[in-house]
C-alpha cells in the first residue's frame, strides 16, 4: 500500500439524488416481490421474505437520514438483487441492482486528493493520476485547494475541515518545491 505525504479530504457532496434513486429501486423491488408472491409463484415464500427484508432496510435507512446519519442503501440493494435473482427471468434486473449497490459505495466514499513526490491522485472512480510536470501551480489557502494545470485546466475544491496557517504554508512549500523540481526536468 502506497503512503502519501498529504491527503486532503474535500467537502462532502450532496447525495440526495443517489439516495432518492436507491429508495425508488427498493420500492420497485418490494412491489415486484409482493406481486410475484401474489401471482402464486413457486418461490412465493422467498419473495415475501425478500420484500420484508428489503422494506426493513429501506425503513432503517430513512430513520438514519432523519437522525442526521448518512444512510447506505447498498445492503438493501443487495437484498433486492438476491430477490430479483430468485425470480424467474430476474437475472438482468438482479445485475442492475448489484451494480447500483457497488456504485453507491463508490459515490459516497469521501472525495480525497493525495499528494506525494511522484504524483497527485484523485480518489474517484476511476482514479485520476497527474504528474507534477503537468502543473503550473498548486495552492492551499483559506479552505480552498487550487490546482492550475499547464493545459489551462483549473480545479478548485473546498476542504472538509479548516486548516491552520502553518499546515497551509507547509503544504504550499511542498507543492512549490515539487513543481520547481519537475520544471527543470522537463
Amino acid at each position: 500500500m502506497k503512503t502519501f505525504d498529504y491527503i486532503i479530504v474535500l467537502k462532502k457532496r450532496n447525495y440526495t439524488t443517489v439516495d432518492n434513486v436507491s429508495q425508488i429501486m427498493l420500492l420497485i423491488a418490494i412491489i415486484a416481490f409482493i406481486g410475484n408472491a401474489a401471482n402464486g409463484a413457486t418461490n412465493w415464500v422467498s419473495s415475501i421474505a425478500f420484500a420484508i427484508l428489503t422494506a426493513g432496510w429501506g425503513i432503517f435507512c430513512v430513520w438514519q437520514k432523519k437522525r442526521g446519519t448518512p444512510p447506505f442503501f447498498r445492503f438493501g440493494l443487495l437484498l433486492g438483487a438476491m430477490g430479483w435473482y430468485s425470480m424467474e427471468d430476474g437475472l438482468w434486473i438482479a445485475l442492475i441492482y448489484l451494480l447500483a449497490a457497488m456504485l453507491e459505495k463508490q459515490v459516497k466514499f469521501p472525495e480525497e486528493i493525495a499528494f506525494d513526490e511522484n504524483e497527485i491522485v484523485f480518489n474517484s472512480f476511476p482514479k485520476k493520476r497527474y504528474e507534477w510536470a503537468a502543473l503550473n501551480n498548486v495552492v492551499l489557502k483559506d479552505g480552498l485547494l487550487t490546482l492550475d494545470f499547464k493545459n489551462d485546466k483549473l480545479i478548485q475544491k473546498e476542504l472538509e475541515s479548516e486548516t491552520t496557517k502553518n499546515t497551509e504554508e507547509e503544504f504550499n512549500a511542498f507543492a512549490k518545491a515539487l513543481i520547481e523540481k519537475t520544471a527543470y526536468v522537463s
